[in-house]
């Protein structure tokens, strides 16, 4: 045996070269770059989790009550549907500002179709999604083809959508919507099975879940491991993995003891799982990333930006509709004054959840966590009776704060 091969990395002592205190210290490494790369995410996920046990321990408990968990979710769903579509516009480097007046023009359109002309809800739902995309690929047309800012195509929407509002609804509140739309804001699971203390669909669906997404887990760290990629080291890797388990437990069970899981629920869930999938893993998500990260090299390398710009507005046009169905359904009744600054709180969960102002960075997940933050920030403060001129300064902060982090982040990773 040669002298080079008696001199091998495998055989060199304790604490040198290979050795475990070398190993330890590559594991260091690789977490804290691992930490490092997903700073926003997870820097947002210990801040949701702070606010959610500051509050807790501020309301005695109030806020993590099995009927108030069910509450948060339902007064929020129409910020997270649009907070997944502004999250996909903002990658892409753009922004909109009709969103919110959008989701009042849907809402005025389902009224009049259901209330007064007697359409029947299933038709009339399609009808008002595909007026939503027709909006949002008007505006994406002028955006992607003839070349005007997103900003002001959008704030001529933002006038154009709330005066089609005031013109369908005359100045007046027009409701009831039919049973089968009001359960789209308000319904939850039908009850099944055996009598118990929970709700038995929602416990099957919560252990659904928690299969699905160790499985998607692990396929993740097998696949980054083909790859030759770093990966977390595998007790941190069962730490996560417990972590998720342990939160989609709890949810379940908070809201298995009260009514089951919200219909609306079950929608996002339906929106985050699709909108990940695509965004992770097909042609049309690399590419919106890649004109929000870099447009000239993205022509360069074939994207057809025009068409991805086109089809992201678009999409957002139908999620506006969608969360305008939603939030007239919870209050049964479609309002001239409804939306109001809807695209304020989309594009803040947004940047709070890790988008970038310059574009190309963001994910869905990460839009989620933002509009919780929010949500947890309004429900937790109503329960403490702060007046919404304060609830006003606090959120505004909390923006701030996000987007000076991003900079910051942004600073430190170029030096």
């Amino acid at each position: 045996m040669s002298t080079e091969a008696t001199k091998s990395p495998a055989a060199a002592p304790p604490g040198r070269g290979g050795g475990p205190a070398a190993g330890g210290g590559n594991v260091l490494q690789l977490l804290a770059g691992n930490m490092r790369g997903n700073m926003r995410q997870y820097g947002m996920l210990i801040a949701l989790g702070l606010i959610v046990a500051l509050f807790a321990f501020w309301t005695d408990g109030q806020l993590l009550l099995p009927r108030n968990v069910s509450n948060l979710v339902l007064q929020n769903g129409y910020v997270l549907i649009l907070a997944i579509g502004m999250m996909l516009v903002i990658i892409a480097g753009h922004i909109d500002l009709s969103v919110g007046s959008m989701t009042a023009f849907v809402g005025a359109f389902a009224a009049v179709l259901t209330v007064q002309h007697g359409v029947p809800w299933p038709v009339a739902l399609v009808l008002c999604l595909i007026a939503g995309a027709v909006g949002g690929a008007a505006q994406g047309f002028l955006i992607a083809y003839l070349g005007i800012p997103s900003f002001i195509v959008t704030l001529a929407g933002m006038l154009v959508f709330r005066g089609f509002t005031e013109i369908l609804l005359q100045g007046q509140t027009l409701g009831p919507f039919p049973n089968g739309l009001q359960k789209m804001g308000n319904g939850f699971l039908p009850e099944a099975g055996p009598h118990t203390n929970y709700h038995n669909i929602t416990l099957m669906l919560g252990l659904a879940l928690i299969v699905f997404v160790v499985l998607q887990e692990v396929r993740d760290r097998r696949r980054q491991q083909e790859f030759s990629l770093d990966v977390v080291p595998r007790n941190l890797f069962l730490l996560k993995l417990v972590s998720i388990v342990a939160a989609i437990l709890v949810l379940t069970l908070l809201l298995a003891s009260y009514k089951g899981a919200p219909i609306l629920l079950l929608v996002l869930g339906a929106l985050v799982v699709g909108y990940g999938y695509v965004m992770r893993n097909a042609v049309f998500g690399r590419h919106v990333y890649a004109i929000g990260g870099n447009l000239p090299a993205a022509k360069l390398s074939g994207v057809q930006d025009k068409k991805v710009t086109f089809l992201v507005f678009m999409n957002m046009g139908a999620l506006a509709a969608l969360a305008g169905l939603a939030i007239a359904a919870r209050l049964n009744a479609a309002s001239p004054k409804a939306g109001l600054n809807y695209e304020l709180e989309a594009i803040a969960s947004s940047f709070i959840g890790g988008a970038s102002m310059s574009g190309g960075v963001g994910t869905v997940l990460g839009a989620i966590i933002g509009g919780l933050v929010l949500g947890v920030l309004n429900n937790g403060m109503n329960l403490l009776s702060v007046g919404t001129d304060w609830q006003q300064v606090i959120k505004g902060f909390a923006l701030l704060a996000a987007v000076g982090f991003d900079v910051w982040n942004k600073r430190r990773s170029g030096s």
